[in-house]
């Protein structure tokens, strides 16, 4: 069952907005792998392991574990090693979003909406973002919007709506990430980015279920 590896995540994330309100960051060190541990433990529960679908979303999700943790430091050359780790994660997303079926006319319509807000978020950033972020962050922003509008075609083609409501989730959640990191530093940014992206995975996690 779900349930325990949901719970773990639930408790890690509250302990986790406390450290980060505390700025303890030996809490930090502590909740951050547990609660992003709970959503790969959740996928395998509800049976990841059964099929293609679950296998490449069970790989995405320990992708985002990787990426979690090398956030955590504050240099930029592990930063960078995170953003490829989440960047890879969202090629595993879309990759198990394509093995689950596509409406291709409406993943081709979501990617046309979606190139507005990733250029004004691109826009917003460049100024902000050292010269050796620029590319890789231009780059994830291009890829994460293909994950979304893999998720509309397939929930288009048929999939449950909490597959949408995860990527969306999550595509929000990065927002507060970039800027936590390139814009203000703030609280404020992981309360509400937080709970988004785990609640993202958690809905991933869900849906590997036959």
């Amino acid at each position: 069952p779900m349930l325990p590896w949901v719970a773990l995540t639930a408790i890690a994330l509250i302990g986790l907005l406390a450290a980060e309100a505390r700025g303890a960051r030996p809490g930090i060190y502590v909740a951050k792998p547990l609660a992003s541990a709970g959503f790969v433990g959740a996928a395998v529960a509800a049976g990841a392991l059964g099929s293609g679908y679950g296998r490449a979303v069970l790989a995405a999700l320990v992708l985002s574990w990787l990426g979690d943790v090398l956030l955590m430091s504050s240099r930029s050359a592990v930063f960078l090693a995170g953003l490829a780790a989440f960047l890879l994660a969202h090629v595993g997303y879309g990759a198990a979003f394509v093995l689950r079926g596509q409406d291709p006319m409406a993943a081709a319509g979501a990617l046309a909406v979606l190139s507005a807000p990733a250029l004004a978020v691109a826009w917003w950033l460049r100024p902000r973002l050292p010269a050796e972020m620029r590319l890789p962050v231009f780059l994830y922003i291009g890829v994460i919007s293909v994950m979304v509008a893999l998720a509309v075609g397939t929930v288009a083609a048929g999939a449950p709506w909490v597959l949408l409501a995860g990527a969306v989730a999550f595509y929000l959640s990065d927002l507060s990430v970039a800027n936590d990191r390139f814009v203000r530093e703030d609280f404020a940014n992981r309360l509400w980015g937080l709970p988004l992206y785990y609640a993202a995975q958690l809905c991933f996690a869900w849906t590997v279920q036959g």
